[in-house]
């Protein structure tokens, strides 16, 4: 867990973000880096990163996928981000150009793997399957691993409620739809591990869904 900021709709939050770390003693694939490379690069140790994924394209899942892509010099990592999040990409890499004359490569900076759904990444006997969840951002996704009896949610799904930054939620209505068809065919035992806050079960999520649409009609209200 690392702590920083977000941006939604030119208005600033503090967030704490869960970067999750999937392989064996010798290569991994590092899920949604957040905010601290340093402190991701320690965990990893000596460990090859064979791919960086992105839950969806919010800053604070951008903020240090570069220094983690990057750690090896002469073999970076490839960076996988769902195509129709792409948008907020651009205008993330565009933004620290214009903050930083250094860093005019970077306008024209792209993922280098389109994620779409269904898509598999391989790592340590593990799939990791991906499921596109529309809702939190156009292209967020989750990852399902069958083998870890894991589900990652990214931002899709939270514990108790909807995934959100900030106090609204970009399309509440797809959002419920992804985590609905999400959930229903899954294993109630299931752990989710969602980009922040603490871990649930498929079980107690899917039990609340209902209750949730009440949320579609006041965005800004607590759980």
């Amino acid at each position: 867990m690392t702590s920083g900021k977000v941006t939604v709709d030119d208005t600033e939050y503090d967030v704490e973000s869960n970067t999750y770390i999937v392989g064996d003693d010798d290569a991994v694939i590092v899920i949604d880096p957040a905010n601290d490379a340093e402190e991701i690069l320690k965990k990893i140790g000596e460990r090859e990163v064979m791919a960086v994924i992105c839950t969806d394209g919010r800053d604070h899942h951008l903020s240090a996928v570069l220094e983690i892509a990057e750690a090896d010099a002469e073999d970076p990592a490839p960076i996988g981000l769902h195509s129709r999040d792409r948008l907020l990409w651009r205008q993330y890499f565009r933004a620290l150009a214009r903050k930083d004359e250094d860093s005019e490569f970077m306008k024209d900076l792209t993922p280098d793997i389109d994620i779409e759904d269904g898509g598999v990444f391989e790592i340590a006997d593990a799939q990791l399957e991906v499921m596109h969840t529309p809702g939190h951002t156009p292209g967020s996704i989750c990852l399902y691993s069958e083998q870890l009896g894991v589900l990652f949610s990214g931002d899709t799904l939270h514990k108790g409620r909807p995934g959100r930054v900030g106090d609204e939620y970009h399309d509440l209505q797809d959002q419920l739809n992804s985590i609905g068809s999400l959930l229903g065919p899954l294993p109630k035992e299931m752990r989710v591990l969602p980009g922040q806050g603490e871990e649930t079960t498929v079980g107690d999520e899917d039990s609340q869904w209902e209750s949730w649409f009440a949320l579609a009609q006041e965005p800004s209200s607590e759980d």
